[in-house]
């Protein structure tokens, strides 16, 4: 299994690490550190350092609760710090946005691949990355970021997420988009309890049956600074604990905020895998 754009190709053979460089001020565990073009670059060359495979740039909040952001604001945050990373390096780049018209400006600036954490249903997302060659991800989530931690619900949680992520992927496929460009994220935090997060992540093989690209995102989120009861920040080995059981279960993308541990967990469960 494998990515390819612009004449580049990522492997998937072995789970590969995607690092969070949030531009922003507000995002739930590192907003405001690496909102400066100079922080962030430095952030990413640190990330490239430590073994990262795809950095994944947001400019917008999706953290619960979180207030919307402007498009002007948004590209204002994103743009300068993918060209910036660009210039130095060939390292794959994600744009973490929902926003069409961000898309469209990232894509041009040179990012690699798409992650909308609302599964291309703004209007204008799907004819934008129909039109690229980028892959993108598709992720589930119940609700809208505002409101989809008051009571989420599910007839069952597996089911209904993969049917979601079915739906989305016979639309790509309608749209123009192959299913070699599709990744698949089932949305661990968003819009969900922390009964249905654990839920997923133990049966999170079930997933591999639509023979795409799994990325899991579980990195200082609630389900595991709250079991932990500490605060986000402090939740690095609860969060490398997390990758390792997910790595464990086949998914290919990871992503983290804490990219060392994780890069050094990986090779572990690799070598495991390697000698079994």
């Amino acid at each position: 299994m494998k990515l390819s754009v612009n004449n580049k190709t990522l492997s998937l053979q072995q789970p590969v690490v995607m690092g969070i460089l949030n531009a922003t001020p507000d995002s739930f565990s590192d907003g405001g550190r690496f909102n400066t073009l100079d922080a962030a670059v430095k952030q990413a060359q640190a990330m490239i350092e430590a073994g990262v495979s795809i950095i994944d740039i947001g400019g917008e909040s999706t953290r619960p609760g979180a207030p919307d952001v402007s498009l002007q604001e948004e590209l204002q945050r994103v743009i300068p710090v993918i060209s910036a990373i660009r210039a130095r390096s060939d390292v794959w780049i994600s744009i973490d946005t929902s926003k069409a018209e961000v898309m469209k400006q990232a894509i041009a600036a040179g990012v690699d691949i798409v992650n909308d954490v609302r599964a291309l249903q703004e209007p204008g997302a799907l004819e934008v990355v129909a039109d690229s060659d980028v892959p993108v991800c598709i992720m589930h989530m119940q609700g809208q970021p505002r409101t989809m931690q008051f009571e989420p619900h599910y007839n069952d949680v597996l089911s209904d997420v993969a049917d979601f992520l079915e739906q989305r992927v016979t639309e790509c496929e309608q749209a123009g988009i192959t299913k070699q460009r599709l990744i698949l994220d089932p949305g661990f935090g968003f819009g969900k309890t922390m009964a249905h997060n654990y839920h997923l992540l133990a049966h999170l093989e079930k997933f591999h049956c639509f023979g795409l690209p799994l990325l899991v995102g579980m990195s200082r989120k609630s389900m595991i600074f709250k079991n932990l009861n500490r605060q986000p920040v402090e939740c690095v080995a609860g969060s490398v604990a997390s990758a390792t059981l997910a790595a464990q279960k086949g998914a290919q993308i990871i992503r983290v905020h804490d990219v060392e541990q994780t890069v050094d967990a990986l090779k572990i469960v690799q070598m495991m895998q390697d000698n079994k």
